[in-house]
Parts: C-alpha cells; sequence; structure tokens
C-alpha cells in the first residue's frame, strides 16, 4: 500500500505490536484482530503492518479480505531474517526471506521491514569484524533482489537484540549498502542514534517510519543486554509520543523539510497483561500520540 499525497496526519498507519500483538513468547496477552483493526480505524489510520505473520492471516487472500472489511490497506511487516552477516547461511536467510515476500505482497503490502537477527532463535548480538560487515551488506542486497521480484520495498530495521542495534552498526551499513532504512525513532534513541540527525543526513534513505518514544533512563540496562526488551517494555520503556525523551517532533519535520512522503506507522511497543486484558485500552495511547503529532505540527 503506498502513502497517500498529503500531510503527516494523512499518512498515518498502525501496528498491531502497539495493541500488545508480539510473536515473542510470554509477551502478553494478543488482543483479537477484529478489535485491533476496529479501533486503528476508528482512530482514523489509513492502513496496518502485519505484526506477528500469521496474526492476520496464514493466507495472503485471508489477509486482504480481513483488512478490507475494516478500510484499511496494506503496509508491510516485519521480518526477522537470520544469519544476513554469515555467508555460509545465505541460502537459509533467502529461503526466509522470500518467504515471507510471498505473504507480504500476496497481502497487498509494499514494505518488508528486516530485522537482521543472529539466527532464527534471535541468540544475542556480538559485534561484527568488518568482513562480517561487508557480508551483510551482500545479504541486504540478497533480500533487496528477492523483494524486487515480489514488487516489495525493502527497509532494514536498526533493532534492539539484532546485528543492526547501535549507531555504530547503523553508520557501518550506511558506508557498505544502498538499502533503505525504516527510521524507528525508538530503536534508533535506544541505540545512541539521534533520529533527528539521521533525518537531517540521510533522508533519502529513509523508505518507512516507525513513531514510538522512550524514556532513556531505562535504556542502557535495554542496549548493555542486562534486561530484556519485554522486561524494559513491562517497566514503561515505551511512552507516548510527547511522553518519552525522544524529538519526535523534531524529526517529523526534519523528514518532511527534506522530502520524506512517506507512511508513519504507530510502533508503540506495549505488553497485556492477562490479569488486565479485560480493562486494557491500548488505542487511548495511540489516540494519545495521534494528538501529540497534531499539535506539534
Amino acid at each position: 500500500m503506498l502513502a497517500p499525497e498529503g500531510s503527516v496526519l494523512g499518512r498515518l498507519a498502525g501496528a498491531p505490536i502497539s495493541w500488545g500483538v508480539c510473536e515473542v513468547p510470554g509477551w502478553g496477552v494478543m488482543l483479537p484482530p477484529e478489535r485491533v483493526l476496529s479501533e486503528m480505524r476508528k482512530l482514523g489510520l489509513l492502513g496496518s503492518e502485519l505484526g506477528a505473520l500469521g496474526y492476520l492471516g496464514e493466507q495472503p487472500e485471508q489477509i486482504r479480505a480481513l483488512l478490507r472489511g475494516f478500510g484499511l490497506g496494506a503496509i508491510g511487516g516485519f521480518v526477522p531474517v537470520p544469519a544476513l552477516h554469515d555467508e555460509s547461511q545465505r541460502e537459509a536467510a533467502q529461503e526466509a526471506a522470500e518467504q515471507a515476500a510471498r505473504l507480504l505482497s500476496g497481502a497487498g503490502g509494499t514494505y518488508f521491514v528486516t530485522a537482521a537477527v543472529v539466527d532464527e532463535g534471535w541468540s544475542e548480538p556480538f559485534e561484527l569484524t568488518p568482513a562480517q560487515w561487508d557480508s551483510m551488506a551482500e545479504g541486504l542486497d540478497m533480500v533487496d533482489e528477492v523483494c524486487a521480484r515480489h514488487e516489495l520495498k525493502q527497509v532494514l530495521h536498526p533493532h534492539v537484540g539484532t546485528l543492526v542495534e547501535r549507531a555504530s552498526h547503523i553508520e557501518a551499513v550506511v558506508e557498505r549498502s544502498r538499502v533503505a532504512f525504516c527510521l524507528d525513532t525508538g530503536h534508533f534513541a535506544i541505540g545512541g542514534a539521534d533520529p533527528v540527525t539521521f533525518a537531517k543526513r540521510h533522508v533519502g534513505r529513509v523508505g518507512l517510519v516507525h513513531l514510538k518514544d522512550v524514556d532513556l533512563s531505562l535504556a542502557p540496562a535495554v542496549i548493555e543486554h542486562k534486561t530484556s526488551l519485554l522486561e524494559a517494555t513491562r517497566a514503561g520503556l515505551f511512552r507516548p509520543l510527547g511522553k518519552g525523551s525522544v524529538d519526535i517532533a523534531g524529526t517529523v519535520k526534519a523528514l518532511e523539510a527534506g522530502g520524506y512522503r512517506g507512511w508513519y506507522v504507530f510502533e508503540q511497543d506495549t505488553t497485556i497483561d492477562p490479569d488486565m486484558a479485560a480493562s486494557a485500552d491500548p488505542a487511548s495511547d495511540v489516540s494519545a500520540s495521534i494528538e501529540y503529532l497534531r499539535g506539534a505540527l
């Protein structure tokens, strides 16, 4: 689904993880798709990422029909691709990319959001050697080729717990690869990268934007892997826009000034405890974020 022309507020989409939907075991209750999509539409969002692959359906047409029933389009989806740094594992990485690309494209999505994980089990990341960074660039080129065959656009998502999670990692990719980026304001900030600076320097490399705010006082323990992302999320790492430490308005203004005209996806990681599921109201945080953005812009 291509972004419509118009203002920032006319290019807003949602992500199921803002409603607590995540593939991580033990993350929390996953609310029914019908509720999540209905609340997205009531908030005025025009499209949705697919969330945990399989959450909206196992077959492309099933996903298309479900989204169409709520007047939403498919933006794309988050895809953990294993071992892009390891040339000996390239065939397995390509197979994983092909499988995800078929689903995303068939569902009507535009963006293949790559997370460069160590392996399928999300083993703890480590610092790559120059040769491994070169191999990573080649792996990203391979995913670009897969995406081109399926009429998708790859965007690399620097993300806690992956091989591209810190500011130095982002620069290593920028230097070696032409891949586009998913500028996730929260994960960039947690990893020590300034999203405003990146938007100003590399706006031409930004293919998709995830908007999230974070309490950076909790970030050091996360980026140093002393606490898990799940534990930090439960402790309040992610905040409604304008309630955390990230210059969200400055990032959006820099992107718009530089000519970015793509989607802005509200992707505010949330967990829902089983004991609180009946009273959970995640849509209220998304609504507060929309109001912040309206006032800030």
